[in-house]
C-alpha cells in the first residue's frame, strides 16, 4: 500500500483545470491500486502563510537550541515537512499564473524546504552542494497553462519557471522520479484547446 499526497494550487474550484487533472489523476490510480491511501493538501483556495523573521530563527537554529517560540513558528512547516516524510508520491496540480506558480504554492515550498530536514549540504556548510532528504519518493506535476510551446529549446521555453522551477525544487528534496503533465493552449479554447485536453487525459489515464 502506497501514500498519495495530492496537493492543490490553483485558487479556482470548479473552473480550475489543474483540480480536473489531479481529479482524473486519484480516478485512474484510484482503479489501478485500489488499496493506496490519499491525503489531500490545499494550498490554492485555503492560504499558506509566508514565511516570516520567526520562522526563519527557528529553522535555522539547532533542534536542542529551539525555543518555545521557535517550535510555535515551525508548527504548521513541521507538520508538513511530516506529511511529505511520510508519503511515497506526490502529485502537485498546478496552473501557471504569469509564467510562474501561484503565490500559495510558493509559500508551500516555503515551508517546506528545509534545511536538515528536507534537504542538506554534503559538506554541512553553505557551498552548493545540495543532498536530498526525501527518500523513494515519486512525483507527478499536472500543470494548466494559457498557453503552449513551454518545453526546453521551444518559443516559450525560456519563460517557463512554472515546471522548471518545480522539477529543480523536488529534485534538490532528493525527488528524482518525477515526470510532468501539462495541459496547454486554455486561452484559445476551441478545438485547439480540446485536442489539447483529449491528449493530456489520455496521458494521465495511461499512468501506471
Amino acid at each position: 500500500m502506497m501514500k498519495v499526497l495530492i496537493i492543490n494550487a490553483s485558487v479556482r474550484n470548479q473552473r480550475s483545470y489543474s483540480r480536473k487533472l489531479t481529479e482524473l489523476f486519484v480516478e485512474n490510480w484510484k482503479t489501478k491500486y485500489p488499496l493506496d491511501v490519499f491525503t489531500y493538501r490545499e494550498a490554492g483556495i485555503d492560504s499558506i502563510p509566508n514565511i516570516n523573521e520567526p520562522w526563519i530563527a527557528g529553522a535555522f537554529k539547532k533542534l536542542e537550541e529551539r525555543t518555545e517560540e521557535n517550535q510555535k513558528a515551525l508548527q504548521l512547516s513541521n507538520e508538513l515537512v511530516k506529511e511529505l516524510k511520510e508519503h511515497d508520491i506526490y502529485v502537485i496540480g498546478t496552473p501557471m499564473y504569469n509564467w510562474s506558480i501561484p503565490s500559495g504554492l510558493k509559500a508551500y515550498i516555503d515551508q517546506v524546504m528545509r534545511i536538515n530536514e528536507t534537504w542538506k549540504f554534503r559538506s554541512g556548510v553553505p557551498d552548493g552542494d545540495y543532498v536530498g532528504l526525501l527518500e523513494n519518493k515519486k512525483a507527478f506535476i499536472l500543470s494548466a497553462r494559457g498557453d503552449t510551446g513551454y518545453g526546453e529549446n521551444e518559443k516559450n521555453g525560456h519563460i517557463n519557471f512554472q515546471t522548471t522551477y518545480l522539477r529543480h525544487i523536488f529534485e534538490i528534496m532528493g525527488v528524482q522520479d518525477l515526470t510532468v503533465f501539462s495541459l496547454d493552449n486554455e486561452e484559445f479554447g476551441g478545438e485547439v484547446f480540446e485536442k489539447s485536453k483529449n491528449n493530456i487525459f489520455r496521458a494521465i489515464q495511461s499512468i501506471e
